[in-house]
């Protein structure tokens, strides 16, 4: 929102919320009518099919444009991203909508738009030099009026918030301002339409040429070849690049230019660092981090809920949205090249503390992982990954969730023991994870129940809780026995009798109908990776062990799987706090360091507890 909104600021269909694309429904209605029972008419039937394209088109920038700028590689600006600008950017596909009613009327409003060729060699040459010409030039000058401090404040100061731009900042205006940009946008298609020298081919080419350039300027990493520009110098004035165009979001008053940058060196409004930034952007290195956590896809709809994904799904808790199941097409496309990738890539970056941190995802869903026959193949992908980490200079290594699968049988000590030379340290998180679980624990506590597939984690939750004289109580008599063979104080641990413990530490592969026999008001902490699937009204639920993080925490914009804005998980943080302390240790295999050492250390760092509870009522 501008910081001081003016009239025609929200869109008209704002009220209508997500529902806003019911308006299109009459127009879609019947344009698939026409195409099956009536005139074949392409100007017409393919207004909707185009939009379509254009939102892939979209999609592909942002997740290219993520994806490059988490790298490093060639990135302009250094800031981060953060929730808030995500938010106000979410509604980018406003004026897609608005395009579509656009065309629609028009349509219907001006007879000679109906039956247009496909293509008009003098049409597209025409519209190319409207655009050129009228465009660029009134553009230059409506930009530079939005900057006075009238218009501003009302109007563009909502698109100048994003000082990292992402390719849909580009499409982030008012309506009012969106508006007077489409009337610009309308000389060369009204103007061919009215002197029948129109076509398909302009009509649809120009939105996406547009569509393109503005996508492209607002990507935040620069690529435009150094040798095409030497090649051929005029493009310097026929096209901006994003370093360009950044530099007009970073100074405000330079480089008004639309796409065509011949209009700032006319009028000597051209930034003296263009050239600068535009070489140091281009050369500028892949980063290496310090820290590396290592994860993977969950469920098959979570490859949209990445952050290279649909941004809006990433800046909240993974959750099952109804329309990802009608993209099942995409989704199996997506499954079937996870098969065929066999390296983990850079998924987010963050820095904390002079600490380059990122995460890498290994494209794997949680259904492979368990597949039978291969262990191998995780434990020589993950290793595989380990020594990539550290040839790119990564102090440590974070494993989380599945990916810990692959230490059965102390394999990644048997790993560590085989390359003695490894530099970088390995770190599963356990330590944390259990005084994550011990802290969210209520004081005065002097009963649990633990429920579960029995890990290292459980062990050492076990173990903390019964020289502290709580009594861990169990449901089944092979648990106790497991629980006696690696607990020192084995007074403290029970089978449960008639009263059963309101508090319930659960992990994997437990039977979620049992929370049945707990009384109302139960609390459930999970010391798993995943979350409970099924929840009783009237009991309380806390997070997976995971952590708030600290303001200073940058470029935290997406959401880590299931949990809440500025989350993360125990064992992501573990990595970061083995970096921060100079720990010269793995922690993986059964070695387990001390609870209270690394929640002291991760309390000192800025990380605080997370004391939310979710609950089904």
């Amino acid at each position: 929102m501008a910081s001081k909104p003016g009239i025609l600021t929200n869109w008209p269909w704002e009220p209508l919320g997500s529902f806003k694309f019911v308006i299109v429904i009459p127009w879609i209605a019947h344009s698939i009518y026409t195409f099956i029972w009536g005139e074949r008419d392409p100007v017409y039937y393919i207004i909707f099919p185009f939009a379509l394209v254009r939102m892939l088109h979209n999609q592909i920038w942002t997740s290219v444009s993520r994806y490059q700028t988490a790298k490093g590689k060639n990135r302009i600006v250094d800031k981060g991203l953060e929730f808030e600008q995500v938010d106000r950017e979410t509604h980018w596909d406003d004026q897609m909508l608005f395009t579509v009613l656009v065309y629609c009327i028009a349509y219907f409003i001006f007879p000679m738009a109906s039956n247009l060729p496909w293509w008009r060699i003098d049409g597209v040459i025409l519209t190319a030099i409207l655009h050129a010409g009228p465009v660029e030039f009134l553009y230059y000058w409506l930009h530079r009026a939005l900057h006075h401090h009238y218009l501003y404040s009302r109007y563009h100061s909502h698109h100048h918030s994003s000082i990292v731009t992402e390719p849909i900042t580009s499409v982030a205006h008012p309506f009012a301002e969106h508006l007077s940009y489409f009337t610009l946008f309308a000389i060369p298609m009204l103007t061919t339409l009215f002197i029948n020298k129109s076509s398909v081919a302009a009509l649809y080419g120009y939105i996406f040429y547009i569509d393109f350039m503005n996508n492209m300027g607002h990507c935040n990493f620069e690529f435009f070849p150094k040798k095409l520009l030497s090649y051929f110098p005029i493009l310097k004035y026929l096209s901006y690049t994003p370093s360009f165009h950044s530099l007009h979001h970073t100074k405000f008053r330079s480089n008004y230019s639309l796409f065509m940058p011949i209009y700032d060196y006319i009028y000597g409004t051209v930034d003296k660092s263009t050239d600068a930034t535009y070489e140091a952007s281009l050369m500028r290195p892949k980063e290496s981090p310090d820290v590396v956590h290592l994860t993977h896809l969950t469920t098959l709809s979570s490859i949209y809920q990445l952050r290279l994904g649909f941004t809006s799904l990433a800046s909240n808790p993974q959750t099952s949205k109804w329309y990802l199941y009608l993209m099942w097409p995409f989704t199996m496309c997506y499954m079937l090249m996870t098969w065929i990738s066999r390296r983990a890539f850079v998924l987010e970056s963050n820095t904390f503390n002079d600490l380059k941190l990122q995460c890498w995802l290994l494209p794997r869903f949680k259904t492979q992982y368990f597949s039978k026959g291969q262990k191998l193949t995780w434990n020589n992908l993950i290793e595989e990954t380990i020594i990539e980490a550290e040839l790119n200079g990564a102090k440590v290594i974070s494993l989380g969730l599945l990916n810990q699968k692959h230490q059965l049988n102390a394999h990644c000590e048997l790993y560590i023991r085989r390359f003695p030379q490894l530099k970088i340290k390995v770190v599963d998180g356990s330590s944390l994870a259990a005084a994550t679980v011990l802290n969210n624990i209520p004081k005065g506590t002097n009963q649990v129940l633990l429920r579960g597939k029995f890990n290292k984690v459980a062990f050492a939750i076990a173990n903390a809780l019964c020289k502290k004289n709580v009594q861990v109580v169990v449901l089944y008599k092979d648990e106790l026995k497991e629980l006696e063979q690696r607990v020192v104080t084995k007074g403290n641990l029970a089978l449960s009798q008639v009263n059963i413990p309101k508090i319930w530490l659960v992990g994997d592969e437990w039977d979620e109908d049992e929370q049945l026999k707990a009384p109302e008001g139960s609390l459930f902490i999970p010391f798993s990776h995943f979350p409970p699937k099924k929840m009783r009204k009237c009991c309380f639920y806390h997070f997976t062990p995971a952590m708030i993080t600290p303001a200073t925490f940058m470029n935290s914009h997406s959401c880590e799987n299931w949990l809440p804005r500025r989350v993360m998980s125990a064992w992501r943080i573990a990595g970061i706090i083995h970096a921060l302390e100079g720990w010269n240790v793995h922690e993986c295999g059964d070695t387990i360091l001390s609870t209270e050492k690394v929640w002291e250390a991760s309390i000192r760092h800025g990380f605080q507890p997370l004391k939310i509870l979710t609950s089904q009522g």
